[in-house]
């Protein structure tokens, strides 16, 4: 089979494509035929990554994906030959990413596909759409699980809503109710954001967004979905509701951050940090059973009219699309595998 690889880490030049025999299912794992493979910030990170370790066999990179399952391990219950899935977190402490032509992973990181799917919706999830589902439901008073109705009479911030996150997370809080402001920085983007299914698109920089937000949602935001607290720690201050959460989960402009402590405690803030490999089985089986029933409602689209544009690679062409995403591609970047 054909597979993207890299034996040590570094700029997208150390990806190279082999053939290679694929792997057999362990006890609990299943082969997927990957169609589709999706490439995240973190996947270009951590072939970057000039500290970790790469064994001689080398590494498959990307974590999401979308294809048929083809082999199932002893003790595989949940899915069968020939179902349509999505992956996610296929090369999370493992070596066999989906840029190759099958992937084994457990069966809990595999995720069945509704029928009328497309396989490029499926590749698009994972990492965006669970980090999405993660903010939207670590509020001290707010749901635990999406669903219709979760999230009436609530207002949503999403800071940066035509990145493949921000796309998810007003996606997912439309569907579950809520009141959607999202902000961008362009004209482009505040079409994405609108197609997205956003009721409020503001754009940034303005002195007077504080303003604007809070003209929206004069009591606060409930929920804010934060890509750069370093830049927008005093505004999600400014206009959050009391008890109101701010789940981040990027460092976008920045390291650090620093807020208003007075303003914050005030009003019993909660900072929610958001990293989809650390936050335990739980938060992710709960995120994937809800999205599957978003994708059953048609709630999570994809492509121009959605607002999530697709940009496509070649299997031999990982490299150009892990640079493309590195570089602050618009869209979803995606690769044809098999």
């Amino acid at each position: 089979m054909r597979a993207i690889v890299y034996t040590s880490t570094g700029d997208s030049s150390v990806l190279r494509l082999q053939e290679r025999d694929p792997q057999t299912p362990g006890a609990g794992e299943v082969g997927v035929r990957v169609v589709v493979s999706g490439v995240n910030p973190t996947d270009w990170k951590a072939r970057a990554d000039t500290n970790r370790v790469v064994d001689a066999d080398g590494i498959v990179p990307n974590q999401d994906g979308a294809g048929v399952v083809e082999t199932v391990g002893e003790g595989v219950t949940d899915v069968r030959v020939g179902d349509r899935v999505w992956v996610f977190l296929a090369a999370h402490e493992r070596p066999t990413g989906t840029a190759q032509e099958i992937t084994v992973l457990p069966s809990s990181r595999v995720a069945r596909l509704p029928e009328g799917i497309d396989f490029d919706l499926g590749a698009s999830l994972g990492v965006p759409a669970m980090t999405a589902h993660r903010a939207l439901t670590v509020h001290e008073s707010g749901p635990a699980r999406l669903s219709p109705g979760a999230l009436d009479g609530r207002f949503v911030l999403v800071q940066g809503g035509a990145g493949a996150v921000g796309h998810a997370a007003i996606q997912l809080a439309v569907w579950a109710g809520a009141t959607v402001i999202a902000t961008v920085s362009s004209d482009e983007k505040a079409e994405l954001a609108r197609a997205a299914g956003a009721h409020h698109v503001l754009q940034y920089p303005a002195d007077d967004l504080a303003e604007q937000i809070r003209a929206i949602a004069p009591a606060g935001v409930d929920h804010i979905v934060e890509v750069a607290l370093a830049q927008n720690a005093a505004l999600d201050v400014a206009v959050i509701a009391n008890h109101g959460s701010i789940g981040y989960y990027a460092n976008n402009n920045g390291e650090e951050f620093t807020a208003p402590i007075v303003a914050s405690f005030a009003k019993n803030v909660r900072w929610q940090g958001l990293l989809l490999y650390t936050v335990g089985p739980e938060a992710i089986a709960a995120a994937a059973d809800d999205i599957v029933a978003a994708l059953e409602d048609g709630a999570l689209p994809v492509g121009d009219a959605a607002g999530l544009p697709l940009v496509w690679f070649p299997l031999e062409e990982t490299a150009a699309a892990h640079d493309a995403v590195e570089q602050g591609a618009v869209g979803k970047v995606l690769i044809r595998v098999s």
